[in-house]
């Protein structure tokens, strides 16, 4: 029969795992505090991020398929259900919370990336494309695989986190996508910025509709919002799993949830 230490009082024994896949311990035998987050995920806020990017999902999909743009859909697609299996995850933490197994969230900022990065090639194509200083195509060929990048670096240290004995080489590896994927975006916004505003000195600007406003404010907008989401999980994950921030779920609701879903 296994120990009971839900009054144990300070750091965990040596010989007893609370991370990884090798944890034995539940909330049955192990106190709250020994878990990384240190607190059970609200229940009612990851409910409704896994209901929000289920129907966001489903939108985009049938969007996808009307408007015939097949490389926007695909990476917002997956950026959605990516998003609801790591909200899903989070649910199961709230019953065991030292099953960490929600990575999947952390990745999710890459494939919506690589959608905008889509976009703005196309409307670069449709608008003016002799205002920019890059042949449009050139943002697929440096913008995408700088996300694939990305990609990889967090989801292996993600993998690492969950599965290696070593949890430390994972939060490196994670961070260092984090890391890379603030570095893109900064590059990203820079060279939207740039366009929009040799765009603006060409005079064109006046014959925008309101609609292709809304649809520069939504593009520009999102672009903030993951990049502000990106620093905050790099200040997040910079102490690794034994950090503060990380033990806060306010935070990472707001910044993390309803950032990523606006």
């Amino acid at each position: 029969m296994a120990s009971n230490y839900t009054d144990w009082q300070g750091p965990p024994p040596p010989y007893i795992i609370t991370f990884g896949r090798d944890s034995t311990c539940t909330l049955d035998l192990c106190p709250l505090e020994w878990s990384v987050y240190r607190y059970r995920p609200n229940l009612a806020a990851n409910v409704i991020f896994v209901v929000a990017f289920a129907i966001i999902g489903i939108v985009h999909c049938f969007l996808g398929f009307h408007w015939k743009s097949p490389g926007f859909m695909t990476g917002m697609l997956l950026g959605c259900i990516s998003s609801v299996i790591g909200y899903v995850g989070r649910i199961v933490l709230r019953t065991d919370p030292f099953a960490f197994e929600v990575f999947m969230i952390q990745i999710t900022p890459v494939f919506f990336t690589a959608s905008i990065y889509v976009t703005l090639s196309k409307t670069i194509v449709l608008l003016a494309p002799e205002l920019s200083r890059f042949r449009p195509q050139l943002l697929y060929w440096i913008f995408i695989p700088a996300d694939i990048m990305c990609l990889a670096l967090q989801a292996a240290g993600g993998a690492m986190s969950v599965l290696a004995d070593n949890s430390q080489a994972g939060v490196d590896i994670s961070l260092a996508g984090l890391i890379l994927q603030v570095v893109v975006i900064i590059a990203f916004v820079a060279a939207f910025a740039d366009y929009m505003l040799r765009y603006w000195r060409s005079g064109k600007m006046r014959t925008f509709g309101w609609r292709l406003g809304v649809f520069f404010i939504g593009l520009s907008a999102s672009s903030i919002f993951i990049l502000t989401r990106c620093i905050y999980r790099v200040f997040e994950l910079k102490d690794g799993y034994d950090g503060d921030l990380i033990t806060h779920e306010i935070p990472f609701i707001v910044l993390e949830g309803c950032l990523i879903v606006e």
